[in-house]
């Protein structure tokens, strides 16, 4: 299959929305309530508002495409959220859908949100298999631990970091 990577623009935020929703059903399904999740398909209308400025900035948010228009993949990047960074690019979220993934998708989407660049994510502690992407691209744990905020149900998570430079 094949896929056209883009910017993503404020017009897109119903189907980036949409898209997310998805991919957080098909990637945390066994890890959240589904309370959790029918609060976030409940709240759909408020994120499209919150999302059309976040996708008005020149940070990537790199949007993959399929043949029939429908958004299958996105990653998004840009500075740190955290004073205590370990490197001045964080890698915010990257999801691929079910049916896309295996295809190479999300290493193109990784390369094109961060390059080449040192860079930092948070992974859910038991997401094994997103741990095994992000190993595969050269992401390794640095020890830094957190949880979710309370709405996410204050899911542990861990920091992995790539290219850090050295102390």
């Amino acid at each position: 299959m094949d896929y056209v990577l883009r910017q993503a623009a404020p017009d897109d935020a119903e189907a980036v929305v949409l898209m997310h929703t998805a991919a957080h059903e098909e990637s945390y399904g066994h890890l959240l309530s589904p309370a959790f999740f029918a609060e976030r398909r409940r709240s759909i209308p408020e994120r499209v508002a919150r999302r059309r400025p976040y996708l008005d900035v020149p940070h990537p948010r790199i949007l993959a495409i399929d043949s029939g228009g429908g958004i299958v993949g996105l990653a998004d990047a840009g500075p740190p959220r955290q004073e205590d960074a370990p490197c001045a690019l964080e890698l915010y979220s990257i999801f691929v859908l079910a049916r896309a993934q295996g295809s190479g998708l999300g290493r193109a989407l990784m390369a094109a949100a961060l390059g080449e660049s040192p860079a930092y994510l948070w992974v859910l502690e038991e997401n094994t298999r997103a741990q095994a992407f992000y190993r595969r691209q050269g992401f390794a744990f640095d020890g830094g631990r957190g949880h979710l905020p309370p709405e996410w149900e204050g899911v542990p998570e861990l920091r992995m970091v790539r290219g850090q430079p050295a102390a």
